[in-house]
C-alpha cells in the first residue's frame, strides 16, 4: 500500500475506534438515567456532558423520539454510530484495500 492508502486505513481505523468509544459511553449514560445517579458525581456530569448534547439534537430532528414518556434517543445514536461504522468506515477500509 502506498503512503495514501495508509492514511486513508489510519482515518478509518480512528474513526472506528472513536465511534465505538462513543458507543459505550452511549450505553453507560443510557443505563445510567435508570438508576438515577448522584449528579454531582464527575463520571456521572462527563458522561451526560458527553452524551446530552447529541440525544437533544436527535430530540429537535426526530419529535416522535420520546414515546409515551420513554426517550428512545439512546437507541437512535446507536443506531447512527453502527450506520457510520458500517457504511463510512467499512467504505474507507475498502477504498485503502483497493489502493
Amino acid at each position: 500500500m502506498g503512503l495514501t492508502a495508509n492514511f486513508i486505513y489510519a482515518v478509518a481505523f480512528v474513526l472506528n475506534s472513536i465511534l465505538t468509544v462513543y458507543f459505550w459511553i452511549v450505553i453507560i449514560s443510557a443505563l445510567m438515567s435508570w438508576i438515577n445517579p448522584d449528579p454531582y458525581n464527575p463520571i456521572v456530569r462527563t458522561l451526560r456532558s458527553l452524551t446530552e448534547p447529541v440525544f437533544h439534537k436527535v430530540r429537535s430532528v426526530i419529535p416522535f423520539i420520546v414515546v409515551g414518556g420513554l426517550d428512545l434517543s439512546p437507541i437512535a445514536v446507536l443506531l447512527g454510530i453502527r450506520f457510520v461504522q458500517i457504511f463510512v468506515v467499512q467504505s474507507l477500509y475498502q477504498f485503502a484495500a483497493g489502493m
